[in-house]
């Protein structure tokens, strides 16, 4: 492996996943774990008989990522090497695909769906594998997709049913998983060993090396004072008051601070009653006041005008959309104080100082002379768009020489980003194009975004795990990490609170690897009690040749709860007869459908297949995904008739079908049981027959006979 060096404390953890353990590899970004895996999968292939390496990751950009940067580079001339995402070819005969490559690269789902399906050329079984290498692994919990493969794993072992894959888990980052002391962090970080059946390793002896190679930022707390005055937000907050007194606030119902996040929760609670109690009046106020608290929070981190603006998209098309009293007094009540905010909005005196912060943050760091990079964290696509349009249009910083980009996820819609965008992005701040993103979260894990020499995290509140990916991107000798936050703010008290978080996973880790083999063995297995960890498979490293007989009934047991969840999740889906299910348009309270009419279309669209519904829904423009599909492409949007409400957009499926494609957000149900809403079709308490093109086709001709 001459052209494949390890550095000392990669070698280090390495070693026992080179013995043929099931081990999850720790350390930091910029450590190198992805090029350890590499080492680890080319060693596998040379040493075992028949070998086949599956790399498992959670976003569909880092398949093409670790093919192209990682693997290929390394085992593309030795091996046959596949990459396989939702947008390849490759995901409709996935079964031929892995029995005719050596390494196959895949998002999780892919995995899953063959591990799944009974089509035979989609099928794979997990005794095909014989290394599993899962990145991000610390994602393993609860519902997520890397814990289902995993429980199909566990299921299989219980089962005596081998062989099994060799696992090798990588993270920068387990996290504490919400705990605040020792004990409750070692128990996350053993749930994390349980769902992947591994023992978890880090480096010990080689330290040193490690921070030499990683360096940790310089970090900076860039502190502003708070606001003095702020008529533009007191003017929002008054208006708000009078909506409060508008729709009377239920009286078991305390609503918290205008302007947060919590208060934000509390009007999302009132608007799913009001949808459930058929309270429009509640319903209406309470989605309203959310748009006016997202005005507040924008006040508080960006300028005033993109607040305002923020309410003026809100309500640019609610004027001639009224269906009641209660949308004439909402819209009223802005138009009738819209000149009046625009003016405060204009008015420098009052400007966010957090915005002069940052601005002071950057040009200490950018200048005519210096070759800087950085990266620039910001929560919401929103807020990143404001922050892009901000930097454009400030002269100090265009003299300092920022050329900045924004770099979101990948996604449907005009705030996202194609992934030939990502990677463009990418490639122009790798040759110097670009000098600072502008970025959500997308760029604080996998993405390989070179060393930057300045982090700037402004507006956030995260957990420990995000912290760590962001500061991690600051790898360059000397880099700065600063954090913009208002004095007293929860910014700085949330940082503190990570940095805490963070010791104390170290510690939890610690702990876990001086643990004896069977204390180890014990206290993973006891993790399964747990009724959350309904998911889990329970730990038992290769290494161990022998189940002692507690661990085996706490498997079993785990085993069985699994099972039960997901009988209960199907008899709620069963609970009653598609027929029985009324869908109503969220907004207007319509009703434009029955539960019968919905159809699954490609495992993942739920279209509307009554040509009755088309009386319900206007199409509005074009929409473009950004992408190309085989069967189906996207066509207008679809709103409602009544109160022009976007519920999803046309799909016009194998050139000569349109149906309308639904998102259950935008809808609510009418069941024998009352009123509910749902954020996700997976959710809805009726099962959705799966659409069949040639029934469609019989059903419309007769149709048109008739």
């Amino acid at each position: 492996m001459s052209d494949l060096q390890l550095r000392a404390y990669q070698e280090e953890v390495v070693e026992r996943a080179l013995l043929g353990e099931n081990i999850i590899i720790w350390l930091p970004t910029g450590g190198g774990k992805t090029r350890a895996a590499v080492y680890v999968a080319k060693r596998h292939l040379e040493t075992t008989p028949q070998a086949k390496v599956v790399v498992l990751v959670n976003k569909v950009h880092l398949v093409d990522q670790h093919h192209t940067k990682e693997f290929h580079p390394h085992l593309g001339r030795d091996y046959t090497l596949v990459a396989v995402s939702g947008e390849s070819k490759e995901k409709d005969f996935f079964g031929p695909v892995v029995k005719k490559s050596q390494v196959v690269i895949c998002t999780a789902q892919i995995l899953y769906n063959a591990l799944t399906t009974t089509e035979e050329t989609k099928h794979v079984e997990l005794s095909d594998i014989t290394l599993l290498i899962i990145d991000e692994c610390h994602g393993t919990n609860k519902d997520s997709v890397y814990n289902k493969v995993m429980a199909c794993y566990m299921e299989k072992k219980l089962k005596k049913d081998l062989p099994l894959p060799q696992i090798l888990g990588l993270t920068a980052s387990p996290g504490s998983g919400g705990a605040k002391n020792l004990q409750k962090a070692v128990n996350h970080v053993l749930e994390i060993c349980a769902n992947l059946d591994s023992a978890i390793v880090s480096t010990k002896t080689h330290v040193s090396e490690l921070k030499q190679m990683v360096p940790r930022p310089i970090k900076t707390f860039d502190i502003v004072e708070k606001r003095l005055k702020d008529p533009f937000g007191g003017h929002l907050k008054s208006m708000m008051q009078m909506i409060h007194e508008y729709m009377t606030v239920p009286p078991d119902f305390r609503l918290r601070q205008f302007g947060t996040q919590e208060y934000e929760a509390d009007v999302v609670i009132i608007e799913r009653q009001g949808v459930s109690q058929d309270n429009r009046l509640l319903a209406q106020c309470a989605l309203h006041l959310r748009q006016y608290n997202n005005a507040l929070l924008i006040n508080s981190t960006l300028r005033m005008m993109d607040a305002y603006r923020s309410l003026e998209e809100f309500y640019i098309n609610r004027s001639n959309t009224a269906v009641d009293g209660t949308d004439i007094f909402l819209v009223g009540l802005f138009q009738e104080n819209q000149v009046e905010l625009q003016k405060l909005a204009k008015d420098s005196l009052y400007e966010n100082p957090k915005m002069g912060k940052l601005e002071s943050t950057l040009l200490n760091q950018f200048g005519p002379s210096r070759a800087s990079k950085g990266i620039l964290f910001s929560k919401t696509r929103k807020s990143i768009h404001c922050l892009y349009d901000w930097i454009l249009t400030n002269e100090a910083l265009q003299e300092a020489g920022i050329k900045a980009a924004i770099l979101t996820g990948a996604g449907n819609g005009i705030t996202y980003m194609t992934q030939n965008e990502q990677a463009d992005t990418i490639r122009k701040f790798r040759q110097g194009t670009i000098n600072l993103l502008i970025s959500t979260s997308v760029a604080e894990e996998g993405l390989d975004i070179p060393e930057c020499n300045l982090v700037v995290r402004y507006g956030l509140l995260t957990n420990e795990i995000a912290q760590q990916q962001a500061s991690g991107r600051a790898r360059a000798t000397d880099s700065q990490y600063s954090v913009v936050a208002e004095e007293g703010g929860q910014e700085v008290k949330r940082e503190l609170t990570n940095e805490y978080l963070e010791d104390l996973t170290g510690k939890a880790i610690a702990q876990v690897q001086d643990m004896s083999p069977r204390e180890f063995r014990t206290k993973v297995g006891l993790r399964h009690l747990h009724p959350l960890l309904s998911y889990c498979g329970v730990i038992l490293p290769s290494s161990f040749v022998r189940l002692c007989l507690q661990i085996t009934e706490l498997q079993t047991e785990a085993l069985i709860c699994r099972k039960r969840a997901e009988t209960c999740k199907i008899q709620k889906r069963s609970c009653n007869t598609a027929a029985s299910i009324q869908l109503l348009c969220r907004t207007c309270f319509t009703p434009v459908a029955s539960g019968s009419d919905i159809k699954l279309l490609a495992k993942g669209h739920y279209v509307n297949v009554n040509p009755d519904f088309e009386k319900h829904y206007t199409t509005g423009g074009e929409v473009n995904l950004g992408k190309s599909f085989e069967d189906w492409e996207p066509g207008r949007t679809v709103n409602c008739s009544k109160c022009k409400q976007k519920w999803g957009y046309e799909m016009k499926y194998k050139k000569c079908v349109v149906l309308p494609n639904l998102a259950i957000k935008e809808l609510a149900l009418n069941t024998p049981h009352g009123r509910i809403t749902v954020k996700k079709w997976k959710d809805v308490p009726f099962t959705v027959e799966d659409f069949s093109f040639e029934e469609y086709q019989k059903d419309n001709f007769d149709d048109f006979l008739d």
